[in-house]
């Protein structure tokens, strides 16, 4: 192995980010994701590998650890093996010119793929096999017409860089290198700012997978944010190609990304998968909490009348038990966002007038004329809950998931700030509805289809609709779907109880 040679210490477990969208992979990480792949490919003199999204090489240089022993005995001089591997079966693309030279020196030990501490003695050229070459951003209507970036946020001068990511800037990554691939494997950026408001951004990590679906390699393993299990901004249809796409088996999930990369926080957590083009079948999904692995079970990307990813397994018969009795799901129930056209920013009047109603807004009360609301007048005086839409940020289990519902009553309304739940007959059922929000059997059905902390009106459309002249708790339902101890512990495990405020 490369620990025989004079190589680099192992500084790669101690890298901070580049950014929010750039984070490095723990080689323990690169090691488990590599674990994936047949071991007969690094038996292999042939078998050749890209990680097109190489920042600090350390890919390539457990890719050649694996190699430099798997190949051994077929070549025995260690620096004749050294020489093939780094020449014929490792390849890069950098995503910036300093991750360029981090990789090689990781790779090669040295910046420099032919300088004179390089450990391979075949590059006639400075990059070797770690390719960097500046792109820019093809500018349409603002933005880039490759990969999504604002032009106002990434139309830089020569100093700064583009973040174009060379793979994905081409309708050709083929032409790349020339050559076929047998592994595509990486760990991409993940998202780019799109110029919106707030923090709004467009992710950029799928823009990888497809471009590596374009290649046809043997396999592609990769490890992104698991918001596209679900759906999210810009996923929709890579969330439909990959849930289509049968190839696709082996999944490792990890709702806490902190349990994966430490450190590091990211909304919905991470995943990684191995996609085989020649043995496609079920697929062998796995869910990692802290230590726990938990259960490992093959089964479809998308169950019976799904069009989304259930990313836990021990859902999968909570699901099958309520669809087995149900007609209509709670999502009926929930608003769209901006329920009555005020946006968050909007404030009411702080008087009450003759023919004013109630605002529920942004830290408080307001009262608005009725001749000012033109959207949903109809539920203006209708009972009604008011629930937010931004969830809970909480990312520790057992998480809340919701924030607490309360009780508008007739003649209000409400920014953006809140959706409404309703229309509902009486205060009565308003109450009763509140108490089915509190179970954690309605918040864990919600958490299916919750990958970041937005809960608008899809992420309810697992969640049954009960009979609300009664009150409910969570042993009642455990009751009606017939849940036995397992499932229960497992819900339990996942949601924190949610005290109501006394009336």
């Amino acid at each position: 192995m490369l620990e025989n040679i004079d190589y680099n210490p192992d500084v790669l477990t101690c890298l901070a980010n580049l950014s929010n969208d750039e984070v490095f992979t723990p080689p323990e990480l690169v090691n488990d994701i590599l674990d994936l792949l047949p071991k007969e490919l690094f038996k292999s003199k042939e078998t050749t590998f890209l990680d097109p999204v190489t920042k600090s090489g350390v890919f390539l240089r457990e890719i050649a650890k694996r190699l430099m022993t798997g190949l051994e005995s077929e070549i025995p001089d260690q620096q004749t093996r050294i020489n093939h591997i780094f020449k014929n079966q490792i390849f890069g693309i950098a995503i910036t010119e300093l991750t360029s030279l981090l990789a090689r020196r990781s790779v090669y030990c040295s910046k420099e793929a032919n300088g004179k501490y390089s450990i391979c003695e075949e590059f006639d050229n400075e990059q070797g096999n770690i390719l960097f070459d500046r792109v820019e951003h093809t500018w349409q209507a603002g933005k880039c017409k490759y990969c999504g970036a604002s032009e106002k946020n990434y139309d830089r001068g020569n100093e700064l860089e583009t973040h174009a990511y060379q793979f994905i800037h081409t309708e050709s990554p083929k032409e790349l290198f020339d050559m076929k691939f047998d592994v595509i494997i990486g760990n991409p950026p993940y998202q780019l700012s799109t110029g919106g408001s707030g923090v709004q951004a467009t992710p950029i990590y799928n823009k990888f997978v497809l471009q590596a679906k374009k290649l046809n390699p043997r396999f592609i393993s990769m490890i992104t944010p698991a918001r596209w299990f679900t759906g999210g901004f810009g996923l929709d249809s890579f969330r439909k190609d990959m849930l289509s796409d049968n190839r696709l088996v082996e999944i490792h999930d990890y709702p806490e990304a902190i349990d994966c990369f430490p450190g590091v926080q990211i909304k919905g957590g991470v995943c990684y998968f191995l996609w085989d083009r020649d043995n496609p079948g079920l697929c062998d999904i796995t869910t990692h909490r802290g230590a726990d692995s938990g259960i490992t079970m093959q089964r479809p990307l998308l169950e019976r009348g799904n069009n989304f990813f259930i990313r836990y397994n021990e859902a999968i018969s909570v699901l099958n038990k309520i669809e087995k009795n149900q007609a209509r799901y709670f999502d009926c129930l929930v608003s769209a966002q901006k329920p009555f056209g005020f946006s968050t920013k909007f404030r009411g009047d702080k008087e009450k007038s003759r023919n004013s109603v109630t605002l529920y807004q942004n830290g408080g009360i307001g009262y608005i004329d009725v001749d000012n609301i033109e959207k949903n007048k109809d539920i203006i005086t209708k009972h009604k809950v008011f629930i937010s839409p931004a969830g809970s940020g909480s990312d520790k289990f057992p998480h809340p998931i919701l924030g607490k519902p309360f009780i508008g009553g007739v003649n209000s309304v409400c920014t953006e700030t809140y959706l409404y739940l309703g229309p509902f007959n009486n205060e009565k059922e308003c109450k009763n509805v509140i108490t089915y929000i509190s179970t954690r059997f309605f918040r864990f059905l919600v958490m299916l289809k919750k990958p970041t902390q937005h809960a608008l009106q899809k992420v309810y459309s697992l969640v049954p609709i009960q009979d609300f002249s009664e009150s409910w708790t969570d042993e009642k339902l455990y009751k009606k779907y017939d849940l036995d101890e397992k499932e229960i512990a497992f819900i339990e495990s996942m949601i924190r109880p949610m005290e109501l405020d006394n009336e």
